[in-house]
């Protein structure tokens, strides 16, 4: 485990000028230190005001904070990514950083110091490895070949950067979480950062639904400083109009974003109540687990519903029979009560393409097959489309890679779907020798499962638009395939015992 110790903090210089027994050097050294920080500050006073400078200060101390061990660091990942997704820093640098740059530049920083210090040589390889070394050097060649007919941008450039990190981000989660208890930590602050969404969310729609709209516009406009949208907009509707049922977004502006991250997270958490030692004791984990579920109910998302149920069917199929019972109360409860019947209307409508955003949709994937038949084999890259009769971007995660990537780039992200998958099927009857492991182990697939599915209908888990959502898919089958290796280890270790002990 990397942590910023004492024994670190002695070996840096850093900590040996502030310490010096020469006092002049350890005084000049404060001096400098509060002269750099008084000038900072004073900027931020002049240029923003006083609430933005405080928040600097606060963010600094809170980056620094993170520094000090990669749990904090992914912390502050998992947190942004479920809390504030689309939050930028109120300054300009050229452009603008948001918060999930920063604290995945500090998960990186951590990671690398480590490996640069000795901390960690061995590089933990995993079947995985190869096809997403490939997808991304693919994704790379992609972007490259896009810039003969779409300029480059600092926007382009920044957002392409942005998800190669966190598809990159998969080697830092296998070599970091090396052991269950991490694993158990980390899921277990994905399930609260969550929860803590989910409750948001919840608030600001009986809020909106019951007390003012208002005061809920009001509330999310206060988000205006970090870069959200502000104003009447801010509250989603069915159709986006007014005169129809109100969508629940938290803090995800996008009820159809906000219903991707409850789908997985829903997945990871059902097979803890199923587990012989829970991450969470039970009179927690199904409060938590009833606010995710309801908060997804709320955001009226035909494809995350669907997309959870059936990752949960496939779990309860496999494994957790006991989860029929539940998934057959819910499914009779959502059909008789009062309250669903706008939901059940509203989902019946999208399977037979009665309303006109499930008819946009199709109206994509015609485009989308359009531009992919002009251009099957290596995409037209990230910027834009080069023919003026065409555009990128189809609510289909599968079409918009082959859009952008052509059939090779899909075939390669397929690869490491199969290879996923094929792990995953191999390793069921392991996972059941592993009490403690098993429901993390199952969770964490079929939150990726429901992923897969949400797929053929939204484009978040690979669009540049949305580097949180991206961020969310790989460090979940990361933390899958950690599960996996976890199982194989403890199993080595087992036959490593001698016999009769």
């Amino acid at each position: 485990m990397f942590e910023w110790n004492a024994a670190m903090m002695t070996q840096s210089w850093l900590f040996r000028v502030f310490t010096s027994r020469h006092r002049w050097l350890s005084v000049l050294a404060t001096w400098l230190l509060c002269a750099g920080a008084a000038v900072i500050i004073g900027y931020l006073l002049a240029e923003f005001g006083v609430v933005v400078a405080a928040a600097g200060l606060a963010g600094l101390l809170a980056g620094l904070w993170v520094l000090g061990g990669i749990e904090r660091a992914y912390l502050a990942v998992i947190g942004v990514v479920c809390l504030l997704p689309f939050a930028s820093f109120p300054i300009d640098i050229g452009f603008t950083p948001t918060l999930l740059d920063a604290a995945l530049g500090a998960l990186f920083f951590i990671w690398i110091v480590r490996v640069a210090t000795g901390k960690q040589r061995e590089f933990i390889g995993t079947p995985l490895a190869l096809p997403v070394t490939v997808f991304i050097l693919l994704a790379i060649g992609a972007f490259v070949f896009g810039l003969a007919h779409a300029p480059l941008t600092s926007y382009l450039v920044r957002h392409f950067a942005e998800v190669m990190l966190s598809i990159a981000m998969f080697f830092l989660v296998v070599n970091t979480v090396r052991d269950i208890e991490r694993l158990e930590r980390i899921v277990r602050m994905l399930i609260v950062c969550t929860f803590v969404t989910a409750v948001v969310g919840i608030a600001l729609y009986v809020i909106a639904d019951q007390v003012s709209r208002d005061l809920a516009i009001r509330a999310l406009s206060a988000l205006g400083r970090l870069k959200y949208p502000t104003g009447p907009g801010v509250l989603r509707y069915i159709m986006e109009d007014p005169e129809r049922p109100l969508r629940a977004t938290s803090t995800s502006v996008d009820p159809n974003v906000l219903g991707s991250l409850l789908n997985i997270v829903v997945a990871i958490a059902v097979p803890q109540l199923f587990a012989r030692h829970p991450i969470f004791r039970r009179r927690y984990l199904l409060p938590m687990l009833g606010a995710t579920a309801l908060c997804l109910g709320l955001t009226l998302s035909r494809g995350a519903l669907v997309s959870m149920s059936v990752a949960l069917v496939i779990i309860a199929t496999l494994r957790y029979r006991r989860l029929w019972l539940m998934l057959s109360g819910g499914a009779v409860l959502i059909l008789l009560l009062p309250q669903t019947q706008s939901y059940v209307a509203h989902l019946i409508t999208g399977f037979r393409v009665g309303d006109l955003a499930t008819q946009m949709r199709f109206g994509e994937y015609k485009d989308a097959l359009i531009l992919i038949g002009r251009y099957p084999w290596f995409g037209v890259g990230f910027g834009a489309s080069p023919d003026i009769d065409t555009y990128i971007g189809v609510s289909n995660v599968y079409l918009l890679i082959a859009e952008q990537m052509g059939l090779i780039g899909l075939g390669s992200f397929l690869s490491v779907i199969l290879v996923f998958l094929i792990s995953f099927w191999r390793n069921r009857s392991r996972a059941a020798m592993s009490p403690r492991l098993e429901p993390l182990w199952w969770g964490l697939h079929a939150g990726i499962m429901g992923a897969l599915v949400g797929g053929l209908v939204d484009h978040y888990f690979f669009n540049l638009d949305f580097h949180h959502s991206v961020t969310l898919f790989w460090l979940v089958i990361a933390l899958a395939t950690t599960a996996t290796t976890l199982i194989g280890r403890r199993e080595c270790d087992d036959a490593r015992q001698p016999a009769g002990r």
